[in-house]
């Protein structure tokens, strides 16, 4: 059976019209929820830790709610695009449409992957002068280190927009990443809308190259997560702390969910293409199995690895503490007469005196 690639295609039967076939139409629907529930979980969350500590301004924690909240509500509106433009004969969607909002949300949960990624090698290649201190704290080891280094200047615009994060070089690539996947998914859009004309370019090709390409670097982003996870599992094992034990435990579980979703919907796409399948219907068993397949690959390619990143971060972060202001009293002892000469003992009480009363508190 020839198999062709494309965003969709009607249903070889003349019931449905120029629908999806309704177990399509089932499978669109409940990822559709999956995803509107993640991304209301995701958003509500970043509202609470707002709300409960407002002077960190954007720490990582929320960046990561926000980057999670985003790429579900893209996911979303594909879904229901989806099912609305087959219905409706959309031209676009079909040469280029569908495509960007399908590329778009994955591209956004590869980055968000890849930030996490970029703050576990942080952490695992830091000196060891900061291993302590740094592994102590599962906010830090995680998602949310904002202390700031000592001889930094808060100055900066960067700063002014984003208070409380630090930009590293492995972050800053990770933004040069984002910025060139989405350069290079709008390139082949350009090129899967040319290819509808008369001309060599074949639209199927071009996003099965494309979908190919993605799922290798997904297969990889897996593999290192994996990686990074055990050597910080390592690090954390070191620090004899109940909460860290705790802690360490997260990550692990978090670089395992990361390994075997990433792979598994990798190496589903590679082998059925069906994020860019053109529905190819025969019989009703095939619609089914084809409908069981598209919803695995997003289920356990995006909303399981978003859903356990929210319950790994599902912590309030620590209220920051207010230090009540200190007065000191000073006491100066003065003399009706200077003398030309001091005592050296009366010199050193004086002295010793002004040392004690300074450190007192009120």
């Amino acid at each position: 059976m020839t198999r062709h690639h494309g965003p969709f295609r009607a249903a070889a039967s003349g019931d449905g019209g120029g629908c999806l076939p309704l177990p399509i139409i089932a499978a669109e629907a409940a990822l559709a929820v999956v995803d509107a529930a993640i991304a209301a979980t995701a958003f509500v969350q970043l509202a609470r830790i707002h709300r409960h500590n407002q002077q960190h301004g954007w720490t990582r924690q929320k960046i990561f709610h926000f980057m999670i909240g985003l790429c579900n509500i893209v996911f979303l509106a594909y879904f229901v695009s989806t099912v609305i433009a087959t219905c409706e004969r959309w031209v676009c969607w079909v040469h280029g449409c569908g495509f960007v909002l399908m590329a778009s949300p994955q591209i956004l949960l590869l980055a968000s992957f890849l930030l996490l990624l970029s703050f576990w090698v942080d952490l695992c290649h830091q000196t060891n002068d900061e291993d302590e201190d740094d592994v102590r704290s599962h906010h830090e080891a995680l998602l949310d280190r904002t202390k700031i280094k000592p001889g930094t200047r808060p100055t900066d615009a960067r700063r002014k927009c984003f208070p409380g994060i630090q930009l590293g070089s492995r972050q800053k690539f990770v933004i040069l990443v984002l910025v060139l996947s989405f350069i290079v998914m709008l390139a082949f859009a350009i090129l899967i809308w040319v290819g509808r004309g008369e001309n060599p370019i074949d639209s199927s090709l071009l996003k099965k190259v494309y979908l190919d390409v993605f799922s290798v670097v997904v297969l990889v982003l897996g593999a290192a997560l994996a990686c990074y996870g055990a050597l910080l599992f390592s690090k954390m094992s070191k620090v004899r702390s109940e909460t860290v034990s705790t802690e360490k435990w997260k990550v692990a579980s978090l670089a395992a969910v990361s390994l075997i979703c990433f792979s598994s919907s990798a190496i589903l796409a590679l082998v059925t293409n069906i994020p860019v399948l053109l529905y190819w219907y025969s019989t009703e068993a095939e619609i089914i199995k084809n409908a069981v397949i598209l919803f695995l690959y997003y289920l356990i390619g995006s909303s399981v690895p978003s859903g356990f990143v929210l319950w790994v971060m599902r912590d309030m972060p620590q209220r920051p503490t207010v230090e009540r202001p200190t007065q000191s009293r000073v006491v100066t002892l003065f003399r009706d007469r200077p003398s030309p000469t001091q005592d050296p003992q009366w010199r050193a009480a004086v002295t010793s005196s002004n040392k004690a009363l300074k450190s007192s508190p009120i």
